[in-house]
């Protein structure tokens, strides 16, 4: 998955649940001049710009003293959005039922990218149906996922 490293995350997800947020993920792109962190938060009644910022002004204190991020980057945080990205196994058991998009490193069942519904999560795989056919796609082959947006509702 498109997350950031793990010494990040250890920075990043305490401040962001210490506000009262889920962390739902973290982008990361180093790039010597334009890198970027996307942190994508969430709470029940719905984000909006003050919690965006709010989580911002945290996050970048915690980043400018510890320093992990060498050259320099663009902080950005987010609400999911209705095409929420998927970037833990425990996100996909959450959402069965709805329909996600997820793209591969390499082919499940002749496919690099399947759209399908989330039908079950168990041993570190999904199972997606597309088109009636099952694909059990292993969580660690996935390079990105997100849900596909139901506008009926």
């Amino acid at each position: 998955m498109k997350q950031a490293p793990e010494h990040l995350l250890k920075l990043i997800e305490p401040v962001v649940e210490g506000l009262g947020y889920e962390c739902v993920g973290v982008e990361y792109n180093s790039h010597p001049k334009h890198g970027f962190l996307r942190i994508f938060i969430d709470i029940e009644q719905g984000v909006g710009m003050e919690d965006c910022s709010k989580v911002s002004h945290q996050v970048s204190g915690v980043l400018d003293v510890e320093g992990p991020i060498a050259g320099e980057y663009n902080l950005e945080v987010s609400s999911p959005g209705m095409d929420r990205p998927l970037f833990k196994l425990k996100q996909f058991e959450q959402f069965i039922g709805h329909t996600a998009q997820v793209n591969l490193f390499k082919p499940v069942g002749g496919r690099r990218k399947i759209t399908g519904l989330i039908e079950k999560v168990e041993d570190n795989n999904v199972y997606l149906q597309q088109d009636g056919q099952v694909y059990k796609v292993p969580f660690q082959a996935m390079s990105k996922a997100k849900l596909e947006p139901d506008y009926s509702i």
